[in-house]
């Protein structure tokens, strides 16, 4: 197999992880004030994932990293080309990142509110934005002859990139109520176990249509295969949510998004970035690096990847014991200071 094609796999299962792991991180922020009903339960909310959520952000910097090894001319139209939204992704989970630290800095419900709605925004934010960028690689955009993008900023909100949007971000709320009802105890896991059964009817609504939409237009039989059992897990994970079985329904909510993504990747190979016009496409081959350079990424990635996994299982494994309302104690931030 070509190293490219190997690349272009290990991207695939990078952004996949991603998705996997910030997809509940992204619903817990989205479920911050329908399910944290005061501070405490908005700690505990916040508490669920503050031991992950920037381990889980890892995933991004290394699917960033290798795409622009591996393929420096996809990152660079795809970074170009895309500058706004993703300017807007990053300066929204920024925004998150310092939420989380400094909500609890002053003893204050305006300044903690303040900071709740940063999250909040945070979250909802690239949850929403990721399914509209991924909508349009798979849909192509307008290339010149130079790979260079030559639309506009509107032309990346076409109906279905829209769509895909809306996929993601329904489908990470799912994902994080889910995961809300496995990590909580009490009312708080019961509130969300509830809300993830009330949320699986719209949400297969809307990832189903954006999956058939992908297979119709693409007729790729890998994309039709995954997406059908991306559709199946979902379908499985509505039933489990139902049932209040939560680490089935957390399987496979994981596994709908984890098989979504593959569906989009297969359904885009061999291009990774392709265009209106076909000649004008980026392919595995005309936008990868150097054979030399792939063969020392992939040494690289054979050493250090079993690590950082290895790392990253065992903070889940440390920090997997359910959490209640009684494990957050009063609030005892410092007083704010006059000025």
């Amino acid at each position: 197999m070509e190293l490219t094609t190997v690349w272009f796999a290990l991207i695939a299962i990078l952004w996949a992880g991603y998705f996997l792991l910030e997809g509940f991180d992204f619903g817990v922020g989205i479920l911050l004030p329908v399910l944290g009903r005061d501070e405490r339960e908005r700690r505990l909310l916040i508490n669920t994932i503050g031991p992950v959520w920037d381990g889980n952000e890892v995933w991004l910097l290394v699917a960033g990293g290798a795409t622009f090894a591996a393929f420096p001319e996809w990152y660079a139209t795809l970074f170009s080309g895309f500058f706004l939204p993703l300017l807007i992704i990053l300066v929204a989970l920024i925004l998150r990142g310092v939420a989380f630290e400094y909500r609890g800095k002053v003893d204050d419900d305006r300044w903690r509110r303040r900071w709740d709605a940063c999250i909040i925004g945070g979250s909802l934010v690239p949850a929403l934005l990721w399914g509209v960028a991924f909508g349009n690689i798979v849909r192509g955009v307008a290339l010149d002859a130079d790979h260079e993008y030559v639309g506009g900023f509107f032309n990346l909100l076409n109906p279905y990139a829209l769509l895909g949007g809306l996929t993601t971000l329904t489908l990470f709320t799912l994902h994080g109520a889910v995961f809300l009802a496995l990590k909580t105890d009490g009312e708080v896991r019961e509130r969300a176990g509830r809300l993830a059964a009330t949320l699986g009817g719209p949400v297969i609504a809307i990832a189903g249509a954006f999956l058939l939409w992908t297979a119709i237009a693409h007729r790729d039989h890998g994309g039709w295969i995954l997406s059908a059992l991306a559709a199946a897990a979902l379908a499985g994970a509505v039933l489990a949510a139902y049932a209040r079985r939560e680490g089935w329904a957390f399987l496979a909510t994981g596994a709908t998004i984890v098989l979504a993504t593959f569906a989009l990747f297969v359904t885009l190979f061999p291009d990774v970035m392709p265009a209106t016009v076909a000649a004008n496409s980026l392919t595995v081959d005309n936008a990868s690096s150097t054979p030399y350079t792939l063969k020392v990424m992939t040494w690289v990635a054979v050493i250090f990847t079993p690590v950082v996994l290895a790392y990253q299982g065992w903070t889940y494994w440390v920090f997997r014991k359910r959490l209640t309302v009684a494990h957050i104690p009063p609030a005892s931030a410092p007083a704010r200071e006059k000025v």
